[in-house]
């Protein structure tokens, strides 16, 4: 049978005599149920005997005999008290009778009390006489089973005691070792993160390199822009339009044209796309007007329309439509192309 290194361990030390009571008490169960453990511990004997061999005789020291001799007398007078007296023992006996004790008279010799002898330690020797003539000879030891099968159960939970104390303790060490590893990692890894120029080169991380595309946003292309003489005539130009066909909205300048008092002058959008005229709203006093209202057309009906200006009362027409006359008119040119 194998046997674990806590097994082994346990026999050596019983050899050695360094176990205490009730780890012996252990290993003389194990030894009583196991042959082959009783082997394993008279193996360790026979290898650590030759031990007793190389320690010499040391002679007790004389004063060691004397209180052995005392401790004896004082043990002896003590089982002296204890020990009944001859008469109680006589007393407690059973009475053996024989055929010529029954036939002869009883004699019964009085003493006076006054000489009565003290009482004696009773002779070991003749008690142990006594009671080996006493037993049978012939009456056979008889050893119950029950205590063998206890003694075997009691073995088998210490073997699991030791079994189980064993895989503990086995546990226990790789436990601490997975502890330890782990410490390690979390060490290296802050390391790694926070101070990483305290490690060695192969153990520092790689720089990361990250391309990161930028999309630039296309520039907005220039919207094209038309312009308008508006004039009676080629020899009176009156105002200059201008029109921005991204913001669709236009910019009036006065060239030559004088307001009339309690006039105003007002822009109209002439259109065959369109029923009639529509105003653009009044021109202001200032040499520029500028207003975003053609975001309402199209850009072919802003391009190819005609733009009017009449003669209206102050702050514009009162009814919507052209009230007074046209005084100037003019049509859009292309002055900047849009961007390709």
């Amino acid at each position: 049978m194998a046997y674990s290194e806590d097994h082994i361990a346990l026999a050596a030390e019983y050899a050695l005599g360094t176990l205490d009571a009730a780890e012996r008490a252990q290993v003389e169960t194990m030894m009583t149920v196991d042959q082959a453990f009783a082997a394993l511990v008279q193996a360790w004997e026979f290898r650590l005997g030759p031990l007793n061999q190389m320690v010499g005789l040391v002679e007790p020291r004389p004063e060691l005999w004397d209180r052995i001799k005392a401790e004896i007398m004082r043990s002896g007078a003590k089982a002296a008290v204890i020990s009944p007296s001859p008469a109680e023992a006589d007393a407690e006996a059973p009475a053996v009778v024989t055929p010529q004790a029954a036939e002869a008279p009883a004699v019964v010799a009085e003493a006076p009390a006054a000489e009565a002898l003290p009482p004696q330690a009773p002779n070991v020797d003749a008690a142990v006489e006594i009671a080996r003539l006493d037993t049978p000879a012939e009456a056979p030891p008889v050893v119950p089973q029950r205590r063998a099968s206890a003694a075997r159960e009691v073995a088998n939970d210490n073997a699991n005691v030791v079994q189980l104390a064993s895989k503990v303790r086995q546990l226990r060490t790789v436990a601490n070792a997975m502890t330890a590893v782990a410490a390690v990692l979390l060490a290296l890894l802050g390391v790694q993160l926070y101070r990483p120029d305290l490690l060695p080169p192969p153990l520092q991380p790689k720089p990361r390199i990250q391309t990161v595309e930028v999309k630039v946003p296309a520039a907005p292309q220039p919207a094209a822009q038309f312009v308008a003489l508006l004039q009676k005539d080629a020899a009176s130009p009156a105002f200059i339009l201008t029109v921005d066909s991204g913001s669709k909205s236009y910019t009036v300048r006065r060239v030559g044209a004088a307001p009339e008092p309690g006039k105003s002058f007002e822009l109209w959008i002439v259109s065959d796309k369109l029923q009639k005229p529509r105003s653009l709203g009044v021109i202001g006093g200032g040499d520029f007007t500028s207003r975003p209202v053609l975001s309402a057309y199209d850009a072919d009906t802003v391009n190819r329309a005609t733009y009017a200006v009449t003669v209206e009362p102050e702050g514009g027409s009162p009814t919507g439509q052209a009230t007074g006359p046209i005084v100037f008119t003019g049509k859009l040119i292309e002055t900047v192309p849009p961007g390709k």
